[in-house]
């Protein structure tokens, strides 16, 4: 009898873990090209809030070890939702395991502690923790309507430019930090609040700084609802991971936000990301590719598919690279629109980084306010970190000018921009025929500074029925 009713139970617990998973085929209708499409992960029906483990959601109780108890406590009934009731819950980082879903209530705020040496990796010299972490694991989930909140203020520079006086003196009164450069840069080092360095310099600190939510070599996983904002660096980072889904987050950081990152695909292969709101101070919708990982679940990006997705300022709304070295693969973008970015449509590569897209299609884009190009396709893109001279010319090994970028087989269609600096542009690298077999149709992009600036002898791009339209002054 007893054995019945468990096989009941488990059954019951089944039934209803599957009855949360949500249908996405509706976005992969009438697509361009074939798109392999994403599958919810399926989470059990186990339930165990933090506030039973200890958790105390008052802003100054630190909540590392409630959220790493109440994770184990589900490990042991075989995973489950994590709740996360009102409140403020002040925490270290916090790692999640297979078949467990984080879930915030409205009004409930995960705050990232101001601590940095809670995140230090002790098996890292050069990497701290991410606020929220997965490595090599399945079926993991961030849902709800809450906030999690990186306090990136205690990491990031800040360059002296970007802000006005009244920001510059609240950044030294709050939290102190120093100087660096003539006044032209600062550091969050020597920070008051009694929070100790973990680096011996502001440069090398500032090297440390992390993600606030990185997956890697992760399966079935799913971000919902939930807003993302203020991360020390990128603020969702799923990499090298398969069948990702990122539906309905609002990511936001200021706008001056030195890596601030918003949604980063760095070769995931299946991806969603759909009904989501960026305002951030980097790039916004972007895909990245490294190294090869042959272990990984996915390496390179492919059959990802974005959709109905508001960026507001970002220095791209749909980004490609800088890294592409594995590759792009039957990416579809559609029914977005970028109101504020500093570039529309982004494809930035370089020497040592580069790689090959395919299949790539965009379309039934609208832009407003664009700062400088509404297209652009750039083969000698270099990082340039906070503090290094802008002016350096860069240098390459010999293995590094074999791994150049090719942009081709990208088809654009649809787009309307009301106001960029300049509506097209693009160079290749002289010699390699690498940024070719790239289409513009039916589009209309009004410019205030030049229509287009192709180089033809490096960039082959073909417009049809576009429509660049200069503002009158």
């Amino acid at each position: 009898m007893n054995k019945l009713l468990i096989a009941i139970a488990a059954l019951l617990l089944t039934t209803s873990a599957q009855a949360q998973t949500k249908d996405y085929s509706k976005y992969y209708e009438n697509l361009p090209t074939k798109v392999a499409q994403v599958s919810a992960p399926v989470i059990p029906a186990n339930v165990v809030s933090i506030t039973e483990v200890g958790g105390v959601g008052d802003g100054i109780t630190l909540n590392t070890d409630a959220f790493e108890n109440a994770i184990k406590k589900l490990q042991k009934v075989g995973g489950g939702r994590l709740n996360v009731p009102e409140g403020i819950w002040l925490t270290g980082p916090i790692q999640l395991k297979d078949n467990i879903e984080l879930h915030l209530e409205h009004n409930a705020i995960i705050l990232m502690s101001p601590d940095k040496s809670l995140f230090v990796n002790p098996k890292s010299s050069s990497k701290c923790f991410a606020g929220i972490r997965a490595s090599k694991r399945k079926n993991i989930a961030i849902t709800g309507e809450g906030i999690i909140d990186g306090n990136g203020d205690h990491w990031r520079p800040v360059k002296r430019q970007k802000v006005s006086d009244v920001e510059w003196n609240k950044y030294k009164k709050v939290i102190g930090g120093v100087e660096k450069d003539g006044g032209k840069l600062w550091y969050p080092f020597n920070a008051k609040g009694g929070y100790a360095n973990i680096a011996e310099t502001p440069e090398k600190q500032e090297k440390l700084r992390n993600d606030l939510i990185r997956f890697e070599s992760c399966e079935n996983v799913l971000v919902e609802g939930v807003t993302i904002q203020n991360a020390p660096k990128f603020h969702l980072h799923p990499c090298y991971s398969k069948n990702v889904i990122i539906d309905g987050v609002t990511v936001r950081c200021p706008w001056n936000a030195q890596n601030g990152d918003a949604i980063d695909f760095s070769d995931v292969n299946v991806g969603l990301i759909v009904n989501s709101i960026v305002d951030a101070g980097d790039d916004g919708l972007c895909m990245k590719s490294g190294n090869n990982k042959p272990e990984a679940p996915a390496n390179g990006c492919e059959d990802i598919l974005i959709q109905n997705n508001t960026v507001f300022h970002a220095h791209g709304g749909f980004v490609l690279g800088s890294e592409t070295i594995q590759g792009m693969r039957r990416i579809v973008v559609r029914h977005c629109r970028f109101s504020g970015t500093d570039t529309g449509l982004r494809f930035k590569s370089g020497m040592g980084r580069g790689g090959k897209t395919e299949q790539m299609f965009i379309q039934h884009i609208v832009m407003n306010d664009i700062k400088d190009e509404a297209i652009v396709f750039q083969c000698d893109y270099v990082d340039r970190p906070a503090g290094s001279d802008p002016n350096a010319k860069p240098t390459f090994t010999e293995e590094q000018k074999k791994v150049a970028p090719y942009f081709q087989d990208i088809h654009i269609s649809n787009v309307v921009c009301y106001g960029a600096g300049t509506g097209v542009k693009a160079g290749g690298i002289l010699g390699l025929d690498n940024v070719k077999d790239i289409e513009i149709t039916g589009s209309t992009i009004k410019y205030y500074v030049q229509d287009q600036q192709i180089d033809e002898k490096t960039a082959k791009l073909k417009l049809t029925n576009v429509r660049l339209i200069p503002e009158k002054q």
